[in-house]
């Protein structure tokens, strides 16, 4: 193993290590207090693991004189990828054994919090800061979000309502009986509403709904998805959860002292229903109860219905509550990585896009031939050294690899999939299986079976070891724990992506917040989920999170419009990691993400909360926007229920107020109009910063923007012409307005098409 690598896995486990033991020692007659130190040792200078321990041991019975010490103050001995051993140690014993000429480094442990939900820690959203937008809002109190899925379970910690005041007297809902659930006993000032909605299942099959016996007739819950999103947008502080004993802490979520209703509209049928008809009531009864915010963590297959289609029940019911000021969220859909497979795509939905977070528990693999590989598959499994064999594929597998370790590879070419596999070893007895494929930061908990996964590249290392040796070997360590820069931020592979492929002049996804590896509530009735905690990934996690954002935005500025608070999270969203390291774009090919990857940028609350500038929208811009599209003017004249009769000739669609520019038939000189409005400092001067996309042209009229207690509103043009001679892809830029404290960024993105409708 290099010492690149070596170094590098050190540093794995100085991150990781999470303990908190004190001893005292006497040197000279002075008592001197101990702490756990780190001894790093470079390369193992023997395959034998138990040598290896053994010169640890050696080492510190030099120094401490005895072999019983040695013994008592060894904290971990680290003896498969690299050499080192973490003891108690005085500051004194760490300096003296620095010096020896073996020791590469020896570093004080450090300890690290681990947040299980982390997704808010990692977002800015500290509980330990004393400023900020989450000590602002005061968690959300009193804001009421409303949440459609599958239902709740009550009786999790995540929905207590300790320290919470009065529920807020503008809420009309209520709390429905039914099996198993109470509305007394398990409704609280937390949990404020839960209705569940089913009639058009029935209605649909006259005598059976399909839903099975293992279903509750009531808001409660069976399969983990409701409670999971709920508790990850306002769940309260919930000490020493983890997923499997991974990632031990402290979950919550993002407001959490906001008020939660849940509308089951999600029910375990053999179909997975979450019938039309009853979302829509779910979202009518929704606006009338009094929720300030919607999320929904549901979505529909493609191809996408248009946006006041009535069987796109989400945008027609979100265009009802965004014209009452409740400003609703959706999943972005997990159909990625391909292009046009973003869902939830009307313009008046703030729509979210799913990325991981700077966490991650990787599985140390360490061949005999002392090369450390980290897996991608987190488990709790227990070390476990053996035999390692490779297959073509899972038919090949037979008893002979019973006790043994398999490598495999899954391709588009040979059919093959983890199924196959896992089935294989179930019947053979397979000691486990290693699986290359492509990159996912999906995280499934291994249990029972050692089911690794594995890059290609990583694949490859193995198979040429396997190739080179006679009885090739491997040792799968326990999980450890990585948090921090060292990983970077990606645009999760499932998460939908742009363009948008019904209003293709709408950007879309919006925002980007983290959804992979998120752990939240769940039922402990479903299998594995026994601590009432799971981890789970996607945008229907994404989603709630930013609603959590939404309601403490809500909680600061309860004046502001849905548009106002969707402008403020995208032109103050981030195209880098908290750390200033780019996001990527995982995929068919890893890439620096772009706005079809995750809209403004991922998530920064703090900075949400003041904006300093804002694009509003209000239904008569939605109507023009509509009219813009060619929708007849019977269908607006429903949706909005006024009487509409649309400009002559029709408006650009260009021209609806958002905070993008997005134009995918440029050919022609095109120019359009925004207008922003001052929500910062009342004497404020703004100036211009425009990053065009390659080969476009941006011109903009004006280039200051001067603000003052009579001037709250300005409107600017921006005319854009391309350079292009042939239909090209789409390029990216910015448009930035900054008064050298605010920065209000837009995104562009500009495709040339000299021949419409033709990609070439």
């Amino acid at each position: 193993m290099s010492s690149q690598v070596s170094w590098w896995v050190f540093g794995v486990m100085t991150v990781v290590l999470i303990l908190n033991l004190e001893f005292s020692v006497v040197e000279g007659g002075a008592s001197e207090e101990t702490k756990i130190h780190i001894v790093y040792l470079g390369e193992r200078e023997h395959n034998d693991p138990e040598l290896v321990t053994a010169s640890h041991l050696r080492m510190l019975e030099s120094l401490l004189g005895s072999q019983k010490d040695a013994n008592e103050f060894m904290v971990h001995s680290y003896r498969h990828g690299f050499s080192g051993f973490a003891a108690h140690l005085t500051d004194s014993q760490a300096k003296k054994i620095s010096e020896h000429p073996d020791v590469v480094q020896v570093t004080p442990n450090s300890f690290y919090e681990p947040q299980t939900t982390r997704a808010f820690e990692y977002l800015g959203l500290s509980q330990s800061s004393p400023k900020g937008l989450l000590h602002d809002a005061n968690m959300g109190e009193d804001v009421i979000i409303g949440i459609l899925d599958s239902g709740v379970w009550p009786e999790s910690p995540s929905f207590s309502d300790k320290g919470l005041g009065p529920i807020p007297k503008r809420w009309k809902g209520t709390c429905v009986d039914g099996e198993k659930f109470d509305s007394k006993k398990h409704c609280n000032k937390k949990l404020i509403g839960a209705r569940y909605y089913m009639d058009s299942l029935f209605k649909n099959n006259r005598t059976d709904s399909g839903i099975p016996d293992t279903e509750y007739m009531s808001a409660r819950e069976v399969f983990a998805h409701g409670s999971h999103v709920a508790s990850t947008a306002a769940g309260a502080f919930v000490p020493d959860v983890s997923d499997n004993g991974l990632g031990v802490g402290t979950a919550r979520g993002g407001a959490p002292k906001a008020r939660i209703a849940m509308y089951k509209v999600c029910w375990q049928t053999q179909d997975g229903s979450c019938a039309t008809a009853d979302i829509l009531k779910a979202m009518d009864d929704a606006i009338a109860d009094g929720v300030d915010v919607i999320s929904i963590s549901l979505g529909s297959a493609i191809p996408i219905s248009r946006e006041i289609d009535i069987s796109n029940v989400f945008s027609y019911g979100a265009f009802h509550a965004v014209s009452k000021g409740i400003t609703v969220l959706m999943a972005g859909g997990n159909f990625g990585p391909h292009a046009y497979t973003v869902q939830n795509i009307a313009p008046w939905i703030i729509t979210v896009a799913a990325t991981s977070l700077d966490r991650w528990f990787p599985k140390p693999l360490t061949l005999g031939n002392n090369v450390t590989l980290l897996a991608r598959t987190p488990s709790v499994d227990p070390e476990l050294q053996a035999e390692l064999i490779y297959v073509d594929s899972s038919k090949e597998m037979t008893s002979e690899a019973a006790g043994k370790i398999v490598l495999g590879f899954t391709t588009a070419e040979n059919g093959e999939s983890a199924t196959d596999f896992l089935n294989k070893q179930m019947e053979v007895q397979a000691a486990g299986v290693i699986l290359a494929g492509r990159r996912s930061d999906k995280m499934i908990v291994s249990e029972g079976l050692i089911n690794l996964n594995i890059d290609y590249q990583q694949g490859t290392t193995i198979l040429n070891y396997i190739k080179s040796t006679n009885k090739p070997t491997i040792t799968v360590s326990p999980s450890i724990a990585l948090t921090g820069p060292l990983v970077a931020t990606k645009v999760a592979e499932f998460s939908g992506r742009g363009p948008n492929s019904v209003s293709p002049y709408v950007l879309k996804p919006d925002i980007a917040a983290p959804g992979v590896s998120i752990v939240a509530a769940c039922t402990p009735e479903k299998m594995n989920y026994e601590n009432g905690y799971t981890a789970m990934s996607g945008t229907s996690m994404a989603a709630p999170a930013v609603a959590g954002v939404v309601a403490l935005l809500k909680a600061v500025h309860p004046d502001w419009s849905p548009a106002m608070l969707k402008s403020a999270i995208i032109t103050t969203a981030s195209s880098t990691d908290p750390y200033g390291e780019p996001i990527y774009s995982e995929g068919l090919s890893r890439k620096l993400a772009d706005p079809f990857d995750f809209g403004g940028g991922l998530v920064n609350p703090d900075k949400a909360a003041n904006p300093g500038l804002v694009y509003d929208a209000d239904v008569q811009d939605y109507i023009r926007f509509l009219c813009a599209s060619s929708y007849d003017e019977k269908s607006i004249t429903k949706i909005s229920k006024q009487t509409v009769k649309c400009p002559s000739p029709r408006p650009s669609m260009l021209d609806l107020n958002l905070p993008s520019i997005t134009i995918p038939f440029l050919k022609e000189d095109v120019t359009l109009t925004r207008t922003v409005t001052n929500v910062g400092p009342v004497n404020s001067v703004y100036k211009l910063i425009v990053q065009p996309p390659m080969g476009v042209k941006i011109s903009v009229t004006p280039q200051t923007l001067v603000f003052n207690s009579g001037v709250k509103k300005l409107s600017y043009q921006v005319t854009v012409s391309t350079t292009h001679k042939a239909n090209s892809i789409y390029f990216f830029g910015s448009l930035t307005w900054t008064d050298g404290i605010h920065n209000v960024v837009i995104p562009l993105s500009i495709r040339t098409q000299m021949v419409k409708y033709f990609d070439q």
